[in-house]
């Protein structure tokens, strides 16, 4: 009988560390569920182009800005508004897109239009 004793009182011992690994675990599973809900750069771009596309029917060319704000994401994007002959004459557009923290699109707004073979123009003062 006190080989039995003894047998019980080291199971008991090993409870209490049991304990801890559970809260680790659980822990980390918490952590596990928050980045989950959180997408990853590359998620939310190519969520932003397709959201944008079913919106507005203009497919997304390139991203020339992308940033993570105090509420979402926001982001620039190039697209080809009016195809034209020769392919420097199509009229692109610059627009600004909103997403929120989980990359869900909010909000979008056309910035400025502009023929593709034109850079950008400098003013002089």
């Amino acid at each position: 009988m006190a080989n039995t004793e003894n047998t019980s009182e080291p199971q008991e011992s090993q409870q209490p560390r049991k304990t801890p690994r559970k809260s680790q675990e659980s822990h980390t599973e918490e952590d596990n569920r928050a980045t989950a809900r959180r997408p990853r750069p590359m998620e939310v771009l190519r969520e932003a182009k397709a959201q944008f596309a079913e919106l507005t029917n203009l497919e997304a060319e390139s991203v020339t800005s992308f940033e993570r704000t105090g509420d979402g994401w926001s982001l620039e994007v190039e697209v080809l508004e009016l195809s034209r002959v020769p392919d420097t004459m199509s009229l692109m557009a610059s627009y600004l897109v909103e997403l929120d923290d989980e990359g869900q699109l909010t909000g979008y707004r056309r910035l400025r239009r502009y023929e593709r073979g034109r850079a950008d123009g400098r003013r002089s003062g």
